[in-house]
């Protein structure tokens, strides 16, 4: 029998925290107070609010690490896309972001 309401634990270090961090940051900053996301925004507020306790052990509900998951790889994608067209510069920080993104996906995410 499948539980219906599962919990899962996360031990981030401090530089996949920070990532992770600024990138739900980002995100909420984009959604702004469109009520068309509210669930959402309030799933990475709190996973945004677990990350910055503190705590050693993170737990994610089912609905917050699928979000967080959904994010993440929505993102990869189009980073993905756009560094094909950008110059120098820009396709070096999206090198950069792609890496990090990837890893967490693959360290953390992965099914």
């Amino acid at each position: 029998m499948k539980k219906l309401f599962q919990n899962y634990n996360f031990e981030f270090n401090s530089s996949e925290k920070k990532i992770l961090g600024t990138f739900l940051k980002q995100v909420l900053k984009q959604l702004g107070d469109n009520k068309d996301y509210y669930p959402y925004t309030t799933a990475y507020k709190s996973v945004l609010e677990k990350i910055n306790s503190g705590d050693e052990t993170i737990r994610l509900t089912k609905d917050e690490k699928g979000k967080v998951k959904e994010q993440l790889e929505n993102s990869l994608k189009l980073y993905k896309k756009e560094i094909k067209k950008a110059w120098f510069f820009k396709r070096w920080l999206y090198r950069s972001m792609i890496t990090q993104y990837e890893a967490l996906v693959e360290n953390h995410f992965k099914n």
